[in-house]
């Protein structure tokens, strides 16, 4: 049915055409704006839906391929396509994007159209960057999704938002800048910006090394990996519950894609090489950065924390392949591996997105994020502290949960690679599970700390709903995560084919 449709088009500019229009319908009636803002989103997600059921996964081509010459001059076109690797990021933006609006309802009250447009406008340019089979059209899609959050959060952010919001800006900025000069050099050996064409391009080792460099300062900036993720902490803090949703779900999943997109497949021989740095740097993240979230006193600032620490998983699952293959050129192993860095960042879309929407459950009736202004919310609010223990054990790897899934595969991979990369890495399950259980303690049980805690409501239909969705997911993904593994099987296994054939 839906074979003739120009989906991945549909599902990108339904959206942004959709957000200009939220824009003009302008504040005169925020509940129109609001309601036009949530029949997009909705449109935009059943869009998508038939990508995953009419997804081949039995094949690694590209599926739902568009192909429109654009700039004939330098070869630029319109190609869109996806394959196993970005076809559940896709489906993971467009359900969240759903949930953000729905979030946003009740809370933003000033420039509603605006906020709702900066959402739906920034979806679809996400979405660009995981359908572009172009390498100057994913370069476009990759910058223009920076000015919406950027407004998003020097608008409606907190006290120090203009600060947060350049900081944001500059850094993610900054860092594509290096990849730009990368795609524009292999532009100039190829006469091509197909991505796929950049798979194929023979490179020496020193050009792979320096255009590896330019792709490492690019993502690492966007996953944040250490050291360039102080920028991601005081982004969150300051921004609207949405932004840190779209931001944690979303935003970081882009710098790991670029990772499997880009950095592996052209540049396999100095990926290898400098597979260590990717390694020392993520298990950096795992470690370090699990103990810095250890000692936060804000809730937003402590699962930003975790999300770096998270996202080092990401990071290392991509990269510890190439000791696997090293060692014992074990195919299997290396498949094992990003597969679960893949499960990790679907995994952790839901439950960051859960983790930072029950933040502002409980902003919005105290306007605080202090761990030290709550306490005993269990027992004036117990339907949304079942929410949150469940989404705490989520984030610490508890089984049957999706954030135990992709953590235990990137151990049991890590293990056939180093004992001590597995080793530091599995310290997760105790440092994470010390801040996040602690924050739960502090929070959730115990006696009720104050009267205003003691005044809270407990969740309202729209919270319950959103909180549920995501709960659901949480679980079905940790139950059963065959159906996502499944789809991107064959898609990863071309991948470690192009990791292991050298272009020297």
């Amino acid at each position: 049915m839906f074979a003739d449709w120009p989906l991945l088009s549909l599902v990108i500019w339904t959206p942004i055409v959709g957000g200009v229009l939220v824009l003009l319908a302008g504040d005169r009636a925020p509940d129109g704006a609001r309601r036009l803002a949530l029949a997009v989103s909705l449109v935009t997600f059943l869009l998508s839906i038939p990508l995953w059921t009419g997804f081949d996964g039995s094949t690694w081509r590209m599926q739902f391929e568009e192909f429109v010459p654009w700039v004939t001059a330098y070869n630029i076109n319109y190609h869109l396509g996806i394959d196993g690797l970005s076809m559940p990021l896709i489906l993971l933006t467009t359900f969240v994007t759903v949930l953000v609006v729905i979030a946003g309802w009740e809370v933003i009250q000033y420039r509603v159209a605006q906020y709702m447009a900066a959402f739906l406008i920034m979806e679809g340019l996400m979405i660009g960057v995981f359908a572009a089979l172009d390498a100057m059209l994913f370069y476009i899609f990759f910058e223009a999704m920076l000015i919406p959050m950027y407004l998003v959060i020097g608008v409606w952010g907190g006290p120090r938002r203009v600060y947060a919001s350049i900081k944001f800006f500059l850094y993610t900025f900054l860092g594509s800048v290096f990849m730009l000069v990368s795609l524009i050099w292999m532009y100039a050996q190829s006469g091509s910006f197909e991505i796929l064409d950049l798979h194929k391009l023979p490179l020496g080792m020193t050009a792979q090394i320096l255009i590896f460099l330019s792709f490492l300062a690019a993502f690492a900036v966007k996953v944040p990996m250490w050291p360039v993720h102080t920028w991601l902490p005081d982004a969150h803090v300051e921004a609207p519950t949405g932004g840190s949703v779209i931001l944690a779900a979303i935003m970081l999943k882009i710098g790991g894609y670029g990772f499997v997109r880009f950095s592996l497949p052209v540049t396999p021989d100095a990926s290898a090489e400098l597979a260590w740095l990717v390694v020392l740097m993520s298990l950096v993240a795992v470690v370090y950065i699990g103990f810095v979230a250890l000692v936060q006193a804000d809730m937003k600032k402590l699962i930003a924390y975790s999300s770096i620490a998270h996202m080092g998983f990401v990071t290392l699952a991509f990269f510890v392949p190439f000791y696997i293959l090293r060692n014992t050129g074990d195919a299997a192993g290396s498949t094992l591996a990003i597969q679960g860095g893949m499960v990790q960042m679907i995994s952790h879309g839901f439950i960051s997105a859960a983790l930072f929407l029950c933040v502002g459950v409980l902003y919005d009736r105290l306007h605080s994020r202090e761990i030290s202004t709550y306490g005993g919310v269990v027992n004036v609010m117990p339907v949304f502290a079942a929410f949150f223990v469940l989404f705490a054990m989520g984030n610490t790897g508890l089984p049957g949960t999706s954030g135990f899934v992709g953590e235990f595969m990137v151990i049991l991979a890590s293990i056939k690679a180093n004992f001590w990369i597995a080793f530091l890495a599995a310290t997760t399950l105790i440092v994470g599970a010390a801040y996040t259980l602690w924050l739960v303690k502090r929070v959730i049980f115990g006696a009720v700390r104050s009267q205003q805690v003691a005044g809270l409501s407990d969740l309202n239909g729209r919270e319950f709903l959103i909180l549920s969705l995501l709960a659901v997911m949480v679980l079905a993904i940790g139950l059963w995560p065959a159906p996502l593994i499944d789809v991107m099987e064959v898609s990863i296994d071309h991948l470690i084919e192009h990791m292991m054939v050298s272009k020297l």
